[in-house]
């Protein structure tokens, strides 16, 4: 006799399109997961991977641009919404068809605080938390119902979950754990307050998404997702360098195993639909070891390996059509090739094609999600275009170990940092613009985060022709917001104001063309910001109209809870 389970995490809910949902679980044990909103449901059976139980559900006879009440049974047990919740009911969210307005809420970097004053005063009021309370009560207040200005979707693009910065309950977790350790665990020698195993890994994620207001968020507002390297490790896949050290060390293969495989079920699966995932040879082989009864733990591992010593042999990022835009997610962390410091690739040779093949016009918008900010300001962008430059031996041999520490102490390793791969998007999105690459869009924008501040910058054409081409026709702009919840330093506070000073920006051109560094196709600077805050920003699409905001999170009185205080509205449009 099968004994009901409930859900460990979750409900998130993931991929949507004009008719369908996908709702992600995973469960106590194994078991069936249903999901029903109205007449229309869906089920599936769970899979394990390391002892871990997991079920997708894609609702499919859903209509366009609609809000629908749902809820999960696993086992034929209700599960979700849970009785006690003072959130309103979770809705089943569908995309608009073309010509309905899109608002994309983004943001990256979120610690999992406790939201005690000693967090706060360290990381500052949780942003999403913020946004979750904000959306809570606008819905209550209209009955339960999904208003007009909601999300059509969020994108979480990049640092989900610290695996080598721990929060204490966390910190705690694992020094019980290992306390108990034996065989690989105890022989790996795993570093303190990092997480290495496929398990810990698990409770990371069960911690950081198991907020009550965050949990009801990810519930009820699809998501789209990218991990950037504190998914894994600060600093992942820097260099050829980096990586070499890293994989000496005796715990780093169970840790980057770990990390990929994770990512995979907790975060990339969702931003699939069921007939992509069908198509994917790891889903079908986790299918199949379900379906004989087995845990599907060493076929994830393999896939994770492989990933990891063949960088470019798996595509993480991924396309959306929303409305009236194209949304392209993509990866810039984990298929890099950085064998060779002269000829580095951001995105690796598959990752580069992917990408140039939809930079197109023939839409009226066009957002490129990157977790790493590819407009920074100037003078950061000349430093990692001098770094990449002196690493490459640009001015001799005997500075490129030099060369090498200062890129990692000032974790310059952005996309400047990899001109080869900056100058070709910059240069297609030139193109894009000019109309050289079909009907050109209203709008060409970069939505990225990281870097722990916020700013919108305003790109053009350099060569006088392109910009005459694109006049009046593509709006090229740089949106970041970063972080959710994790304050930057002062000193670095300091340090990235200075950056957009016009005298750092002009020492850093001269550096970059005393080492050789060509001049980019784009021409830009920062309209606005730097901000420091805590924050979600919120892109608009509405024919060709696009205005963008930022919210920012504030510390409320009386019960403490966060809120969130909206910034000007900034048109992008080019009318």
């Amino acid at each position: 006799m099968r004994v009901a389970t409930g859900l460990r995490l979750g409900p998130i809910l993931r991929k949507t399109t004009e008719t369908t949902a996908t709702v992600w679980v995973e469960t106590d044990a194994p078991g069936t997961v249903q999901v029903r909103a109205g007449a229309a449901a869906a089920s599936a059976e769970t899979f394990t991977v390391h002892g871990h139980h997991y079920a997708l559900c894609e609702v499919g006879g859903l209509a366009p641009d609609s809000a629908e009440p749902y809820t999960v049974e696993v086992d034929g047990e209700h599960a979700w919404p849970p009785a006690s919740s003072p959130h309103p009911p979770s809705l089943l969210r569908t995309l608009p068809g073309p010509g309905g307005p899109v608002r994309l809420a983004f943001g990256s970097c979120r610690t999992p605080t406790d939201h005690s004053p000693g967090a706060v005063a360290r990381y500052g009021p949780d942003a999403l938390r913020a946004y979750a309370l904000r959306l809570s009560g606008r819905r209550a207040a209209a009955g339960g119902h999904a208003g007009e200005d909601e999300p059509t979707a969020l994108l979480l693009i990049g640092d989900q979950v610290y695996a080598d910065e721990l929060q204490p309950r966390m910190a705690a977790h694992l020094a019980e754990a290992r306390g108990r350790a034996s065989g690989e665990r105890a022989a790996a020698a795993p570093p303190d307050g990092e997480v290495v195993f496929y398990d810990e890994y698990a409770e990371l994620y069960r911690q950081t998404w198991t907020d009550p207001d965050v949990r009801w968020l990810l519930s009820t507002v699809p998501s789209l997702m990218l991990f950037d390297d504190h998914d894994v490790r600060d600093d992942w896949n820097t260099s050829g360098a980096w990586r070499g050290e890293m994989d000496a060390s005796p715990w780093w293969r169970r840790r980057i195993v770990s990390g990929l495989g994770s990512y995979w079920v907790y975060q990339h699966l969702g931003n699939l639909t069921a007939a992509q995932r069908a198509e994917d040879p790891l889903f079908t082989g986790v299918r199949r070891a379900a379906a004989a009864g087995r845990d599907a733990g060493a076929e994830v591992d393999a896939a994770a390996l492989r990933a990891h010593t063949e960088p470019q042999s798996m595509l993480w990022s991924h396309e959306h059509t929303v409305g009236d835009g194209r949304v392209l997610m993509v990866d810039a962390r984990a298929s890099r090739d950085v064998a060779d410091d002269a000829e580095r690739s951001i995105l690796g040779g598959p990752g580069e094609a992917w990408l140039d093949e939809r930079l197109r016009g023939g839409t009226r918008h066009l957002v490129v999600a990157t977790t790493l900010p590819f407009l920074l300001p100037r003078a950061v962008h000349h430093l990692e275009g001098w770094s990449e430059a002196l690493c490459a031996g640009a001015w001799g041999g005997r500075l490129r170990g030099f060369g090498e520490r200062l890129r990692r102490a000032l974790d310059l390793e952005h996309w400047a940092a990899f001109r080869r791969s900056f100058n070709a998007v910059a240069g297609a999105l030139v193109q894009v613009a000019a109309g050289e690459r079909g009907a050109p869009p209203s709008t060409a924008l970069l939505l990225s985060g990281d870097v722990h501040f916020s700013y919108l910058a305003r790109a053009r054409p350099r060569r006088a022709a392109g910009a005459a081409a694109a006049a009046g026709r593509t709006v090229i702009a740089q949106l970041t917001s970063s972080p959710l919840c994790n304050r930057l330093p002062g000193t670095f506070r300091r340090a990235a104001w200075l950056s957009a000073r016009r005298t750092p920006a002009a020492a850093g051109t001269v550096m970059a063309r005393l080492a050789g560094v060509a001049r980019s196709p784009l021409t830009w600077g920062l309209d606005e910001g730097p901000w420091f805050g805590n924050a979600v920003a919120t892109l608009l699409l509405d024919g060709e109209r696009a205005e963008v905001r930022w919210s920012f999170a504030a510390q409320g009185c009386g019960s403490g809870s966060p809120l969130l205080e909206d910034g000007p509205t900034h048109v992008l449009s080019p009318h």
